[in-house]
């Protein structure tokens, strides 16, 4: 064996313990969950029958399915425009020294090191005691079926933004500013420099940020849950909870492991679409 063979499966020899690991802990319970969607397995009980497509069809048969599907919508596409515009804005704003900058930008990202419970339990007691007080309004936004989903994904901005302002705010820093020098020369303005320069050249910021919220959207359990625990009912459920929900309380792993099958795929090809998308328009320069 060559000393360059030898070289190369001392490297690989490194990450065997990693793939092993995600073997462990994500390959083998995937094949292992695509084989239980088809049995009525209750996730308990030793044994359990083979259904065919039969948990697929009550699935598609499920009226109650359509209030998850709907949350989970407004949640992803909510979180994913005004996380994205939000920082896109931020890290523009602050892309220039002024005294206290670097605090500001601290500050920004702060709510991102917060844990999930305490942001729960701070936007809970803002939309339990403040806002009422202030807007004259009973119950709050997690207390009303009708704006429940509205403040869950307000607390998933408030927190989230901060991580979008520093890969845009990145992304910046590689734009060389004789563009800009040389465009407001030939007399662009501002907003012709931020169309016709930033945007093109935040190409792939942008195919890393929209489809990691699309995503994270789509499969959103920790909010809800850790908020409303899905309430007020049902009305902030979302698709991850709907197979949470099946899967243990229910005790219908079958039925809940097909729906975290359909769900695992229509993420994987919305979120394979939109990277495409945006990698397709990124320039060189």
């Amino acid at each position: 064996m060559t000393r360059k063979y030898k070289d190369e499966l001392l490297k690989f020899s490194f990450i065997v313990p990693a793939l092993l690991f995600f073997c462990l802990v994500v390959v083998f319970p995937f094949f292992r969950g695509v084989n239980i969607a088809f049995t009525n397995w209750n996730g308990i009980d030793m044994s359990y029958d083979y259904v065919g497509l039969h948990n697929l069809k009550l699935l598609f048969t499920d009226t109650e399915l359509l209030n998850p599907i709907k949350n989970t919508l407004f949640f992803a596409i909510f979180t994913t425009v005004f996380i994205n515009v939000i920082g896109l804005g931020l890290a523009v704003a602050l892309n220039t020294k002024f005294p206290g900058v670097n605090l500001l930008k601290s500050f920004i990202f702060m709510p991102m090191v917060i844990s999930l419970v305490l942001a729960a339990i701070i936007w809970r007691y803002i939309y339990s005691d403040i806002f009422p007080t202030i807007f004259h309004t009973d119950g709050g936004l997690l207390g009303n079926p009708t704006t429940v989903m509205l403040g869950i994904s307000i607390i998933s901005v408030w927190k989230e933004v901060g991580l979008a302002m520093v890969i845009y705010y990145a992304g910046l820093q590689t734009i060389p500013k004789d563009m800009y020098e040389s465009a407001h020369i030939d007399g662009a303005g501002s907003w012709t420099q931020f169309s016709k320069i930033t945007v093109p050249l935040l190409m792939p910021a942008f195919t890393y940020c929209i489809p990691l919220w699309i995503g994270t959207g789509l499969r959103q359990f920790d909010y809800p849950m850790v908020a409303t625990k899905g309430g007020p009912g049902t009305s902030s459920e979302t698709l991850a909870m709907y197979v949470y929900n099946y899967e243990f309380p229910y005790f219908k792993a079958g039925y809940g492991q097909m729906a975290a099958l359909m769900l695992f795929f229509f993420i994987l090809i919305v979120t394979v679409f939109v990277t495409n998308y945006f990698r397709r328009r990124e320039v060189e320069y």
